[in-house]
């Protein structure tokens, strides 16, 4: 319900001042990919809600010092991860009191993102919003580790999927994976990677096909792991990548070895903050989130 210093009194009589949600992608890690457009509405806003993966740079540089900022991040099987229903919530909450929110994601808003659960409840409510996409994982990593998506002579398709469990992808899909020449993009995959190369193995993929783990990419501590199917127990079964990790299977991953331009990093350090550390650095809220006044 709206205060009355939300009530905007004119000689036509008063009326409400209404607030706005800004769905933004922030890009895949790099602080220079965020687009400017996303800038500008980060540097107006009064509220901002973040996500885990979001250069900590693009925060300082363009939120305002007196503006909200709201940790609401997700890790996949934290316990500290943010519930859905609380960012929702959170969405609500700052609209209704008129305030400019933007919620900023990691990548693109709308590739594995959760924007259909805020979307409906923002549409529910009636308050009005935008739609800013971002540089999502798959084109970031892709174009950071120097493997285009799509090559004459390599592949004329993509698909971007996620295997985080390993019931997600359905047992006659995975024939179709092994068997297709289009690029493969594995979101939030990493940590499953064993099951993944064992249910593609057993539906027949061609051993010397290419994958490829790009940790971390486009942060300082890039590192691009190489590997066939019929080499990956020898060279990575059993590795603990380091969140986010994006996985890239085809015929372009043998396009890294002539095209890479930027060297691994060999520091096992995570660019972005765990849940928890985020969290330990904030207040509790009068609401039910952590988050920090910059005032």
């Amino acid at each position: 319900m709206y205060n009355q210093k939300n009530i905007i009194s004119t000689p036509f009589g008063s009326f409400i001042k209404a607030g706005k949600v800004v769905i933004a992608g922030a890009g895949p890690g790099d602080p220079d990919l965020i687009t400017v457009k996303a800038a500008r509405y980060l540097q107006q806003a009064d509220v901002v809600l973040t996500d885990r993966l979001v250069s900590g740079e693009i925060l300082d540089q363009y939120v305002r010092p007196d503006a909200e900022l709201i940790y609401v991040g997700k890790e996949c099987r934290k316990k500290n991860s943010t519930p859905q229903k609380s960012i929702n919530e959170l969405l609500v909450h700052y609209a209704l009191m008129g305030k400019l929110v933007v919620r900023l994601k990691g990548g693109d808003v709308s590739v594995f993102a959760n924007i259909l659960d805020e979307l409906t409840v923002l549409s529910a409510n009636g308050i009005p919003y935008e739609i800013i996409p971002g540089i999502t994982a798959a084109t970031g990593a892709a174009a950071y580790a120097g493997i285009p998506l799509t090559a004459r002579g390599y592949s004329t398709g993509v698909r971007f999927i996620t295997a985080y469990k390993s019931d997600v992808v359905e047992p006659g899909y995975w024939n179709e994976l092994a068997n297709s020449s289009d690029t493969i993009v594995l979101y939030m995959s990493s940590e499953t990677m064993d099951d993944v190369v064992e249910n593609l193995m057993e539906n027949n993929i061609e051993g010397d096909k290419l994958l490829a783990v790009i940790e971390q990419a486009t942060t300082p501590y890039q590192h691009v792991y190489i590997s066939s199917f019929q080499e990956y127990d020898k060279k990575l079964k059993g590795r603990q990548f380091i969140s986010p990790s994006l996985v890239i299977i085809g015929k372009v991953v043998a396009l890294y070895e002539k095209f890479n331009w930027i060297k691994n990093s060999e520091l096992p350090k995570s660019y972005f903050n765990p849940v928890n550390i985020q969290y330990s650095q904030n207040y509790q809220s009068v609401n039910f989130i952590e988050h920090v006044s910059r005032a």
